[in-house]
């Protein structure tokens, strides 16, 4: 590993200038004493990753988009910070010797570059879904080749982790991830379709980008992370559980065989999940909010209802289903999405186009687990030709 000074760890965020990025940022500001960062990674924020290089007074900035160098090396001039661009840069970036790695990159580039980090060992906190929706076997056979340690941030999933307190998954009956709902819980299935895309980016209770959450507004985010509970727990598909809860405050539940029940409390704040991440095995202080639960008062929960949130129905489906179905799930969603986001298809045709994909990757023969990560990365390739095949039978009419 790469010495980063008596007592200091050293660290690369991937994803640097995220949501997660971001938060991951503050802690490290917040704990300076005790980090060195090695590298910053961001896919073309070339003035956001800049700042947060200076800040951090990383050795490294890195841009996946090869344009965005020219205004990376401007915004860096006399800083001393080395700066890269280019696909290649960032594998290069993740494959640096370091103790610790934020992977929070999402798409193509966070699977490849995710990997790359995880093959060179150490430790690496997961935010990016790619690994283990797309790649799920294939990502968990390279982690425990390269004996890294796997510490997942999402905050259901960090819950569940912290929940399941070093217990065997053997005396575990159910894990339970929760969903706030999002901004249409209480809407009908008619309202609910003609939702545009500034009613669903209104979260209730997390501020996150733009993709993750109109997923959270779909519950396809709930789907994904359950999805990701199969790889990252070793616990089959039946086992797991997901309930509505928009407080939000408890993130994960583990139900063990002989009754007992432990559960993940926190405030929704990504800084609680990172920093149990960075710290491990220790613990950092953090600014969040402290549950409390007097002042909560009362904490309520329901079923998720598949019928008018049926992306969270398909991915249950793809995961039962297995073989390529999460990562074609995965593909499709992400060119919904991103169409519902430039108007071009209504709310209700995000889970209709993934649907349909679904469907058509099946009659193709593209049934079959990817046994290597370059076979999921041809596969998402495939499933997003098809779901862009398919989108202007979705397209709204013009005005």
């Amino acid at each position: 590993m790469v010495s980063a000074g008596e007592g200091r760890r050293s660290v690369t965020v991937l994803g640097a200038t995220g949501s997660v990025g971001l938060a991951t940022v503050d802690l490290l500001e917040r704990h300076s004493a005790l980090f060195e960062v090695e590298a910053v990674v961001a896919h073309s924020d070339a003035a956001g990753l800049a700042a947060v290089a200076r800040r951090l007074g990383a050795r490294r900035a890195v841009v996946a988009d090869a344009t965005a160098k020219p205004e990376l090396d401007a915004a860096l001039e006399g800083s001393g910070v080395t700066t890269a661009a280019g696909l290649s840069a960032v594998i290069d970036a993740a494959a640096i010797p370091v103790d610790w790695t934020m992977a929070a990159i999402s798409g193509a580039v966070g699977l490849t570059a995710t990997i790359a980090a995880v093959r060179r060992g150490g430790a690496v906190a997961l935010a990016t879904k790619e690994c283990l929706v797309c790649a799920g076997a294939a990502f968990m056979r390279e982690v425990g080749a390269a004996g890294a340690t796997l510490l997942p941030v999402d905050s259901e999933h960090n819950a569940l982790l912290q929940a399941l307190g070093g217990q065997s998954v053997d005396a575990v009956e159910a894990m339970t991830l929760t969903a706030s709902g999002g901004p249409f819980r209480t809407w009908d299935a008619a309202r609910i379709a003609r939702a545009r895309p500034e009613d669903a980016l209104r979260h209730p209770t997390w501020s996150m980008g733009a993709k993750i959450t109109i997923d959270s507004a779909t519950l396809m985010n709930k789907g994904l992370e359950v999805i990701e509970a199969f790889h990252l727990f070793g616990v089959e598909a039946a086992r797991l559980r997901v309930v509505v809860h928009p407080q939000s405050v408890i993130h994960g539940l583990v139900a063990f065989r002989d009754g007992a029940v432990t559960a993940g409390l926190a405030s929704p704040d990504m800084r609680v999940p990172i920093a149990h991440a960075l710290g491990h095995p220790g613990r950092l202080d953090t600014p969040a909010a402290r549950v409390d639960l007097a002042r909560l008062g009362a904490m309520t929960f329901e079923e998720p209802d598949l019928a008018r949130f049926p992306a969270l129905r398909l991915a249950l489906e793809a995961l039962a289903a297995g073989g390529g179905a999460p990562a074609v799930l995965n593909a499709a969603n992400e060119i919904a999405v991103a169409a519902f986001l430039a108007r071009r298809i209504a709310f209700g045709g995000i889970a209709d186009l993934v649907e349909q994909t679904l469907s058509d990757a099946a009659g193709r023969g593209l049934t079959g687990e990817p046994a290597t990560v370059d076979e999921a990365l041809a596969l998402d390739a495939e499933a997003r030709a098809l779901a862009t095949a398919r989108l202007p039978g979705h397209a709204l009419p013009a005005h």
